[in-house]
């Protein structure tokens, strides 16, 4: 990949013209901070990548943005990091070249996000467990009145079960809730899992 890449240049003369300044400004810092850094663009707009995506910079019609792809792991000691504002990046809303720090600071940020970069360090997802579904009493006594359905059932793992508790318990209408848990005693009674349809 290259330093730089002519589809940025296109990004940026096809921006408004309140943003091109902006745009050209944070790309001649980025590359400034180190040679390393080349460019290219994902998902339609300009990243900033080495090992992996380390900026990423994108204009609208009122506002650009700049943001970083691990903020998250990043220290902010500026406080430039503004996650409540509406706004796509981790700067907030770009209106002029005044809305950026100064080079220096934002240099600073670069290094320490190509640092993070250069040592591979990925950014832990925080996964929440989902509450668990009971079972509706009478879903298990139709389970219990059909042995073949009730032990096809037993045999799923956690998520498929939770597929069907999920559907049946879910149901607006009380109509609604006892044709499914009829069709879930059908489809477990041919062995099928709640999205067979989709399985190959």
């Amino acid at each position: 990949m290259q330093q730089f890449d002519t589809r940025v240049d296109d990004y940026i003369a096809k921006s408004a013209p309140f943003a091109q300044p902006i745009l050209k400004h944070i790309r001649e810092v980025v590359h400034q901070a180190s040679p390393i850094i080349a460019e290219t663009i994902k998902w339609g707009f300009p990243h900033f990548v080495h090992k992996g995506t380390i900026c990423s910079m994108a204009s609208f019609k009122a506002h650009c943005t700049f943001g970083f792809w691990k903020a998250t792991l990043m220290k902010d000691p500026y406080q430039l990091f503004n996650e409540k504002e509406n706004a796509m990046g981790t700067m907030g809303r770009i209106e002029s070249l005044q809305d950026l720090p100064a080079d220096k600071i934002l240099t600073e940020y670069i290094l320490e996000a190509l640092n993070l970069d250069e040592s591979e360090t990925k950014i832990k997802k925080v996964v929440t467990p989902k509450a668990p579904i009971e079972m509706p009493s009478d879903f298990e006594a139709a389970l219990f009145d059909n042995p073949k359905a009730k032990q096809q059932f037993e045999s799923f793992s956690p998520s498929h079960k939770r597929e069907y508790l999920e559907w049946i318990t879910t149901a607006k209408a009380e109509a609604t809730r006892l044709k499914r848990m009829t069709t879930a005693i059908e489809w477990l009674t041919e062995g099928k899992s709640l999205n067979w349809k989709y399985q190959k």
